[in-house]
């Protein structure tokens, strides 16, 4: 008999997630993980650190109040790293605190350690003290995550040079940054440090930012962290970064040099396989490190599956956190239905973006009619009394059956008010039921009754003119 029925590598939003809901089921469990990577990337570098780093931004930079308050309004003049880092510790703690207890009270086995394959069933464990320990499982899910890409032409120093994993140990605020990548990361991190009054140019080769996103949200994005003194560098490619004793230098193939304090690569990421030595278990991984799987989240060998950032798009905590629980599902042989095609996305810019749908660009190439209703935060109360008047929420609906065909939300509370939207297309709803529902007053999720109300009035202009 194997040593556990599930054995989970990683103990990430996926792994986590996979180890208790088999565990619920009444499996004997088990998850590997490295000692000081409880929680996984997410925990500790990704996720959880830069959202809470991005409220410290908001609170003690007062950004969000300067529209009541004036342009000069600050909480506190000179914001330090310690200032900003403070929280983000007491959470990351809080955090491992949380998970541990849950592994602990769902009698999950925690072994911290490196695990590599052996065999198709057997993981060595190689702990921190040297030595080393095989586990064998029926059952194994590699949760392992991702590390952020780095150039092999670039030399990081995790200080003036350095990648998303390592911006969080800045020892100062920079005066000037030079971001490389306008990635989901890259624009994150670019507004929280322009917020702070940092200088901060974005060089992309691409000719376009998070173009997956709604146009306008896009161009609303940019309008405000151009005001925050952000350039933009698209259709550029950086040839060289050059370290010097007050600062860096980064050296664009177009021959532009941009002088900075700091320089931070989010150019996408890397699996964490390379370890796993996955040949011993009949797998293999692509040039980026991801592993193929199927809808059930398998792998090509039937008792191995992956979940989570390792097996690439959409690579979000809360896709990887479902795709782990119906992995194990799967594999204990529990009945459970496939994760819906239509996910929402949250981006944690500074003002927040999240959608769930089409945009109008791919409903325009699919040839599918829409009708486009939008309310803006500037005439709600409680965008008023909140002091963002800049936020925005767009309803897509189709003239023909009245369905919700995409939902985009720009600005305070976007990632939350999604979530309203993404059930009424759940559950195959129409705009009709927005038009009629009753929302507390006063609210930003009011702003659903005003976009339905405005789409519904432009269908209707249109059922006049047939008449």
């Amino acid at each position: 008999m194997p040593d556990f029925d599930i054995l989970v590598i990683g103990s990430g939003p996926g792994g986590q997630k996979a180890a208790i809901a088999a565990a619920k089921l009444g499996r004997r469990v088990a998850v590997v993980d490295h000692p000081d990577m409880v929680g996984g990337v997410s925990i500790h570098t990704g996720t959880i650190p830069s959202k809470t780093l991005r409220e410290a931004v908001l609170y003690l930079t007062g950004l969000t109040q300067r529209d009541l308050y004036g342009q000069s309004y600050r909480l506190k003049e000179e914001i330090t790293v310690a200032d900003l880092t403070a929280r983000t510790r007491h959470v990351v703690g809080r955090e491992v605190d949380v998970i541990r207890s849950q592994l602990s009270r769902n009698r999950v086995s925690l072994f911290t350690g490196t695990g590599r394959f052996t065999d198709p069933h057997t993981v060595a464990i190689r702990e921190v003290s040297g030595d080393e320990r095989r586990l064998t499982a029926e059952h194994i899910i590699i949760a392992t995550g991702t590390r952020p890409a780095r150039p092999a032409s670039v030399e990081f120093d995790g200080r003036s040079i350095m990648d998303s994993d390592n911006v969080l140990d800045l020892e100062r605020v920079p005066r000037s940054m030079v971001i490389v990548g306008a990635g989901v990361i890259g624009m994150e991190y670019a507004s929280m440090f322009a917020a702070l009054g940092s200088k901060v140019t974005v060089v992309e080769k691409r000719h376009a930012m998070l173009d997956f996103c709604d146009v306008e949200v896009i161009e609303s994005l940019k309008y405000h962290l151009r005001d925050l003194a952000v350039t933009f560098r698209f259709g550029e490619t950086v040839a060289a970064v050059e370290r010097h004793p007050k600062g860096t230098l980064t050296v664009l193939e177009s021959g532009k040099k941009i002088p900075a304090d700091a320089v931070m690569y989010s150019a996408g990421r890397q699996g964490l396989t390379d370890e796993l030595d996955l040949d011993k278990a009949g797998l293999a991984a692509d040039p980026r490190g991801r592993i193929k799987v199927d809808t059930h989240y398998r792998t090509e060998v039937g008792h191995i599956y992956a979940v989570g950032d390792v097996i690439g798009f959409p690579a979000l905590a809360a896709t990887s956190m479902e795709q782990g629980r119906l992995a194990a599902y799967h594999a204990c042989g529990e009945p459970v239905d496939e994760m819906t095609g239509v996910q929402p996305i949250g981006i944690y810019t500074i003002p927040e973006i999240s959608f769930i749908g089409r945009t109008e660009d791919q409903l325009t190439e699919d040839c599918v009619p829409f009708e486009v209703g939008i309310s803006r935060y500037r005439e709600l109360a409680r965008g008023q009394i909140i002091g963002d008047a800049h936020g925005m929420l767009k309803l897509l609906v189709s003239p023909e059956d009245r369905t919700l065909l995409g939902v985009h939300c720009f600005g305070t509370g976007a990632t939350e008010l999604i979530h309203i939207g993404q059930s009424v297309m759940g559950c195959g709803g129409t705009v009709d039921y927005l038009v009629n529902a009753v929302f507390n007053y006063p609210t930003l999720a009011e702003s659903y009754k005003v976009a339905a109300l405005d789409a519904t009035n432009k269908i209707r202009q249109i059922d006049r003119l047939k008449d």
